[in-house]
């Protein structure tokens, strides 16, 4: 038979020895770093962004084992099939078996065929028939059986590709599924082209088969774990965007500074913030509040319910409609730290948090307060500040049955009263660094007009803090 020409090249020379032993050289140290970089990501199956992570790199490294086995065999050669067929009789260790392709790689062994079309003759590589999990020592298969080797929704591609190639000189690449003779179910690529005869006509058909199997699972992994983090990640705005509206219908609605009682020379000049935590993107359960009651008192309250989203959030309005409520009703601090202790220790889901909530009487300038392990209260006099010292309280939620001790403090003209949760600067509220930053704004509160103006000098302050928290600050300033 004369020579074949290919329909669009000439075959290709291979390539000198060296320069394939550099490349495969090049990808085992690429390999080794990327798997480097795998192992320094986060394990934890409950991370949707982790999963992905880890999908993308198991990808990368399936297709650089994908690499160097075909590096490998540019420098090795194909696989020779064998000379002689091994007698049916043949003991197993003489008989020839398919190797089965190793686990864990892309199993993406790259075979080649030719079928002849003038004398309807079929020659395989020694890989092809590892991908087919066929016997080395059987015939190849013609184009018409090999549609035999494929599954039935499949079969009609398959025949639709051949028939372009030999009919109409495309092309061929696309895939299909075989069945291997022990029930395994391989996706295979194929690209082909005809290769034409010296008058013109279509001689023969000749094509590379690759085992795309595990490439197409890792690459159903990363597509799988990238949806399921596209759906984490729009759960977690819906869940925030929830947890904003209902803490928005909650905290109190004025902004700037707030006068109570709204008449009289007593009156307490108020204004507050609420600023979010700089690592977390869920809204957490703190909370200020102040009210004016229906005996001339003013009501100042912060709290802080453990945890974030929209569980926590609803947790902590339940807890402000509960301390207002009790607060109308005439209820003094103490008391009301102990109703809202046993309020949390019968609640369906058990948390923790931690409050404050002071009773500020006018006409005497007097402020009785009590603390659930709560940040006491700073305050600024005269250009100067300190810490008031706390009653006794626990946590909320923390034991059944606490009782909560109350404390007095006169006021005077001028004075600044300043109210927070512990999110407002890292580290603990026990280590005085952290109480220090707050107290070193005396100088700034003393020279302030307003409530407002303080507030803004401690936003100023911690407002670019990184905080693994939310906090709440609130700011009574005592009429001069």
């Amino acid at each position: 038979m004369p020579p074949h020409l290919s329909a669009d090249r000439p075959a290709a020379q291979p390539p000198p020895s060296g320069s394939v032993e550099a490349l495969i050289s090049q990808a085992r140290r690429l390999k080794g770093d990327v798997d480097a970089s795998r192992r320094d990501t986060s394990a934890d199956g409950s991370d949707p962004q982790g999963r992905w992570q880890r999908a993308l790199y198991d990808l990368a490294l399936h297709q650089l084992d994908d690499l160097d086995e075909h590096l490998a065999q540019l420098r090795d050669g194909p696989q020779p099939l064998p000379e002689a067929p091994a007698p049916a009789d043949a003991p197993p260790a003489v008989r020839a078996v398919p190797t089965a392709p190793r686990r864990g790689s892309l199993l993406s062994r790259v075979g080649s065929a030719e079928w002849n079309l003038l004398t309807d003759e079929a020659s395989w590589s020694g890989e092809l028939y590892q991908i087919l999990g066929r016997d080395p020592a059987a015939e190849p298969l013609t184009l018409d059986e090999l549609p035999s080797l494929v599954l039935d929704e499949d079969r009609r591609r398959l025949t639709v590709m051949v028939t372009d190639c030999l009919i109409d000189a495309k092309p061929i690449d696309g895939e299909f599924r075989v069945v291997r003779p022990d029930g395994g179910v391989r996706t295979v690529h194929m690209m082909g082209e005809p290769v034409l005869a010296a008058d013109g006509s279509t001689a023969s058909m000749w094509a590379v088969l690759r085992d795309v199997s595990e490439l197409r699972r890792s690459q159903r992994t990363v597509s799988e774990t990238r949806d399921s983090l596209q759906r984490h990640r729009h759960h977690a705005q819906s869940e925030r965007r929830l947890a904003v509206e209902l803490q928005e219908a909650v905290l109190p609605p004025w902004r700037g500074s707030l006068r109570l009682p709204r008449q009289g020379p007593q009156a307490l000049d108020l204004a507050a913030h609420y600023l979010p935590s700089s690592t977390s993107a869920l809204i957490g359960g703190d909370w200020y509040d102040a009210l004016e009651l229906a005996d001339g008192d003013t009501l100042l309250s912060v709290g802080d319910l453990t945890g974030h989203g929209v569980t926590v959030t609803s947790g902590m309005a339940m807890l402000l409609g509960a301390l207002r409520g009790m607060s109308v009703a005439g209820t003094r601090p103490g008391q009301l730290m102990s109703w809202l202790n046993q309020l949390l220790d019968a609640a369906v889901q058990p948390a923790l948090g931690s409050a404050i909530c002071c009773r500020y009487r006018p006409a005497t300038r007097t402020l009785t307060w009590a603390q659930a392990g709560h940040p006491a209260p700073l305050l600024f006099r005269g250009g100067t500040g300190r810490v008031l010292n706390p009653p006794s309280g626990v946590l909320l939620g923390a034991t059944s049955g606490a009782v909560y001790g109350e404390a007095e403090e006169t006021l005077e003209p001028g004075d600044v009263l300043l109210l927070h949760t512990d999110g407002l600067a890292p580290g603990h509220w026990e280590d005085s660094s952290a109480a220090d930053r707050l107290l070193a704004l005396a100088p700034r509160f003393g020279e302030a007009r307003t409530a407002q103006e303080c507030v803004r000098a401690v936003v100023e302050e911690f407002g670019e803090t990184e905080r693994e928290d939310d906090a709440c600050v609130l700011v009574a300033k005592v009429a001069p």
